[in-house]
């Protein structure tokens, strides 16, 4: 299963929502080494994943029911592999895993995260294959220069959409579990926690409840801490090249 492109959601804790309701998920398989196995709903408190429910897959199928007091956004597992997210959310949710593709719609909020996972994914996949145009058009007799020039442009712009993208998916959700959860998927993506220019417009105007989020307010708290050392390291630098 090809489920790189979403593993970022899957380092996320629950997060709050309000009242006690039912969730039913229907799930259908048509990957054959999940026959006869044991899939589990986890969730992540305090370091630690916890089983919050299962079912075996049995020809293709599993189901699973229960209560919930809150709005959680937990992970499908098999064992100890982490397959997908799902929102945890009151009503009837499908669950669709396939070699090719991973889905759970039926509630809004997973409505919502998959298609924005898969609007995500259509534009990476279109920046990732300008390379492949690229050699094609060079191939086909054009200019090397004029081609990459064309092309930086067009990388230029794609990444400026789906930055753009992923700000206002957040930004439209702030208030529920899909704003914290993507932005931590976004944060996941950096090799270490650092305020970037994406992440300061995010935050500028992110009210109170999304700043104190527990995830959120931890990475702010790194990322500042780290942005200070650099500053200090810079300066340092250019204090030693100075006394040259």
């Amino acid at each position: 299963m090809n489920v790189n492109k979403i593993l970022p959601f899957l380092l996320l804790l629950p997060f709050l929502a309000s009242c006690t309701s039912k969730y039913k998920i229907e799930g259908t398989s048509s990957v054959n080494s999940l026959d006869g196995k044991m899939l589990y709903l986890k969730s992540l408190r305090d370091g630690e994943w916890v089983k919050l429910d299962s079912a075996e897959v049995v020809h293709g199928l599993f189901s699973m029911k229960g209560k919930i007091d809150s709005v959680q956004m937990v992970t499908l597992y098999m064992d100890e592999e982490s397959i997908m997210p799902i929102v945890l959310e009151s009503g009837k949710i499908t669950v669709t895993i396939s070699n090719t593709d991973l889905k759970a719609v039926g509630t809004s909020l997973n409505n919502a995260l998959y298609e924005f996972i898969s609007q995500r994914n259509q534009l990476e996949e279109s920046i990732s294959e300008l390379e492949q145009r690229e050699t094609r058009m060079v191939l086909d007799g054009g200019d090397l220069d004029e081609i990459h020039s064309q092309l930086v442009v067009e990388g230029d712009s794609l990444m400026k959409a789906m930055n753009q993208y992923v700000k206002t998916f957040i930004s439209d959700n702030y208030e529920n579990v899909l704003g914290p959860s993507v932005f931590m998927m976004l944060c996941s993506s950096l090799p270490y926690p650092i305020m970037t220019p994406q992440i300061d417009e995010i935050i500028k105007d992110a009210p109170y409840s999304f700043k104190d989020n527990k995830l959120v307010r931890e990475f702010l708290s790194k990322a500042r801490e780290n942005m200070k050392l650099i500053e200090e390291h810079q300066r340092l630098e250019q204090n030693a090249s100075t006394n040259k």
